[in-house]
């Protein structure tokens, strides 16, 4: 079968995947579907997926990476940056010795450096595995804040970690002291490339624009093009691509609040990256389901060799690396919890220890995703004498089981583990957002007031741009009014306005079918429908997001 034809089949799969998990009467994690999707595909239709590990690679991880730099939310990186860093380094470095012994210790066949290198691979978070499961079960904002700034951060410490441990593997030998000064180079140059690549792309693109004017289509392919030119640059120079993709996504968010492009652009940008991170992530996991026959076929080989004859020895260690994990995980949490209580009370501080619970949601929370079979799916073919890689088969199998393992018992348990608890209160930011609400609308009345002037001079029909400019800046000022009567009568007001969007809504989804039904009666021609429609969507979604 041909790679294109595999390849629609596959990204159908994904299609599928949305609608089945939407329409299952129990909450199934998307990633559980796509994955049984991927195995269903095979049953019916071999496919003959072979993965090269580094296209494999390259093709996944710099979007994905990009993509989580880019959205992560800022406020609560830099609010919990304690925490996080505490998550996304030492415990990642923790989880690599604790869990790389431990397999080496029940699977004596495994290498220690392949060891490591299953712990390192196991040791990223998901976040997007979280919020499949987030969807239907209310985890707290912040701890979702804390789960995302880890992932962001422990996908590229632990896969350096994982390039540290195959590299001992391939050649048996491992320094400290040149691991420390190749982690100083990989981790500085990838940062300073990704910085460097995403400020030079967006200056030269700023630039260009000023004096030629933007093109919607381009500056979309470029953002597409960034994390791809990132990672290559910094592995060409030996540097982490990992850490270049995750630094040139976080400088690419800061760069794009100087707000130079057009709102179209925008628009169509975030339709395009929601849309790649769907399939990117999506055929991960079917690809998963396609090759786990495969992989279990493989593992059982390696298990026999390792002197068990019953596959499901497969299952126990599947299940014993989840259960370290989560326990691992739970350790660190608590001793770290201790930690940040020590030092709040030798700085006066008093703070309320949370409930084990928190701490037993954090450690289940931190489920496996793509990142890890993304990252497992690179581990070498060949050792460098021609042999095959150890227990290769037997990792992928593990990564595999851990994922599925993983999602199912955090779906399971996070709801028994939240009900009832008693969590401090989420900042709502309300009034902050009334205050810029207020701000802007007074800055919108300035610039009316301006243009007003400017273009109204030296005309005959000036009353019209005073009459234009004083219905605008009605609007403006009913706002600024809202915000001013944020006391006794501000629930009434915010009442009134989601009466108001429910109105206008109803109007705007008449206007749509007005004009579709004129379009079916040939009075309006396609191009104009598509149009008019597209400016109602704008406003609609516009509406919906406020």
């Amino acid at each position: 079968m041909t790679t294109i034809t595999a390849t629609l089949l596959l990204l159908l799969g994904v299609v599928l995947s949305g609608s089945i998990s939407r329409a299952l009467p129990i909450p199934v994690p998307l990633p559980l579907v796509q994955i049984a999707l991927g195995f269903a595909i095979t049953a019916v239709a071999d496919l003959g997926v072979d993965l090269n590990p580094d296209i494999f690679f390259l093709l996944f991880l710099p979007p994905l990476l990009f993509l989580d730099g880019w959205r992560i939310p800022k406020e609560g990186l830099l609010k919990d940056k304690g925490t996080i860093l505490e998550l996304a380094f030492g415990l990642v470095v923790f989880t690599v010795l604790g869990l790389g012994l431990f397999i080496n210790w029940m699977i004596p066949a495994v290498p220690l450096a392949v060891a490591f290198a299953i712990a390192a691979i196991l040791s990223p978070t998901d976040p997007i595995a979280v919020s499949a499961i987030a969807a239907r079960v209310p985890i707290p904002k912040r701890l979702m804040h804390i789960l995302e700034g880890e992932s962001l951060l422990n996908d590229a410490s632990g896969l350096v970690c994982m390039r540290f441990a195959v590299a001992a593997a391939l050649t048996g030998s491992f320094s400290v002291v040149e691991a420390t000064g190749t982690f100083v180079w990989l981790a500085a140059g990838g940062i300073a490339i990704g910085v460097a690549v995403t400020l030079g792309v967006t200056q030269a693109k700023n630039w260009l624009t000023h004096r030629l004017g933007e093109e919607t289509g381009s500056q979309v392919l470029i953002s597409l093009l960034i994390p791809f030119a990132a990672y290559l640059l910094a592995e060409h120079l030996h540097c982490s691509g990992i850490l270049a993709a995750v630094a040139a996504g976080i400088t690419m968010s800061y760069a794009e609040q100087t707000g130079q492009a057009l709102a179209i652009t925008r628009v169509q940008r975030t339709a395009v990256w929601d849309m790649v991170q769907f399939a990117a992530n999506g055929i991960i996991f079917v690809l998963l389901g396609e090759q786990l026959p495969s992989i279990i076929a493989g593992a059982a080989r390696v298990v026999r060799e390792a002197g068990h004859h019953e596959p499901v020895w497969l299952l126990i260690y599947v299940l014993a690396i989840n259960v370290a994990l989560a326990a691992l995980r739970f350790a660190w949490a608590w001793v770290s919890l201790d930690f940040t209580l020590f030092r709040a009370a030798r700085r006066g501080h008093h703070m309320e220890r949370p409930s084990w619970r928190l701490v037993a949601v954090t450690a289940l929370a931190g489920v496996r995703g793509a990142i890890t079979l993304a990252g497992v799916l690179t581990l070498p073919i060949f050792m460098n004498d021609g042999s095959f890689f150890p227990a290769r088969d037997l990792a992928i199998f593990l990564a595999a089981g851990v994922i599925i393992v993983s999602l199912l018992a955090a779906s399971i348990t996070l709801p028994v583990l939240l009900k009832g608890l008693k969590l401090p209160p989420e900042p709502t930011h309300r009034k902050e957002e009334e205050w810029a609400r207020a701000g802007a609308a007074e800055a919108a009345i300035k610039a009316i007031e301006q243009a007003q002037h400017q273009l109204a001079e030296g005309r005959r029909d000036a009353d019209l741009y005073i009459e234009m400019g004083a219905r605008l800046m009605e609007v403006y000022r009913r706002r600024i009014d809202g915000h001013a009567r944020v006391g006794a009568d501000g629930e009434r007001f915010r009442q009134a306005e989601s009466i108001e969007q429910e109105l206008r809504l109803a109007g705007l989804q008449a206007e749509r079918r007005e004009f579709y039904r004129r379009g079916r009666l040939n009075e309006l021609s396609d191009e104009m429908v598509r149009k008019l429609v597209r400016e109602i969507d704008l406003q609609e979604t516009r509406l919906l997001s406020d």
